[in-house]
């Protein structure tokens, strides 16, 4: 059986879970995900936990919050002035805006009131300890340098 090794490109199935099993994303039904073991194109921890399994095995790994979407960052949650957002903003309304650097970022609106709105930079599953259930579809091989997929 073809085992995943470092640098392979790959396709997988995947249900990724919060702690107490409620399902935050999954391939299942859609296209399985393809990505190169370790060129950081998925989240560190499972990139990890790739390497070594076979085409048609099936785990579940626990991926620590630090090792999946980092851990919360409490400086990411700022609260701006309500003029400064989009009218008809509530609570789980994603945003996109420029930070001061140029940089585009994506925030969630945590908090609404007359004056002020509260936005939360971190992304939505920062400090959660994530389960995945993962299944290695395919093993494609090395990827090219610079060689599209």
């Amino acid at each position: 059986m073809t085992e995943v090794k470092n640098g392979d490109v790959v396709r997988i199935h995947y249900t990724a879970k919060l702690a107490d099993g409620s399902a935050v994303d999954s391939s299942q039904g859609g296209e399985p995900l393809e990505f190169q073991v370790g060129a950081g194109e998925i989240i560190p921890g499972l990139d990890r936990q790739i390497s070594g399994m076979a085409v048609g095995e099936l785990n579940t790994v626990a991926i620590a919050a630090e090792d999946a979407y980092g851990l919360h960052d409490d400086s990411k949650v700022q609260v701006v002035p309500r003029s400064a957002v989009p009218e008809g903003v509530a609570v789980g309304t994603r945003l996109q805006g420029t930070a001061g650097d140029g940089r585009q970022v994506a925030v969630t609106v945590t908090g609404v009131d007359d004056e002020q709105v509260t936005v939360d930079g971190n992304h939505p599953l920062a400090g959660q300890d994530l389960v995945f259930d993962v299944m290695v579809v395919e093993v494609l091989g090395k990827s090219a340098e610079g060689q599209q997929r």
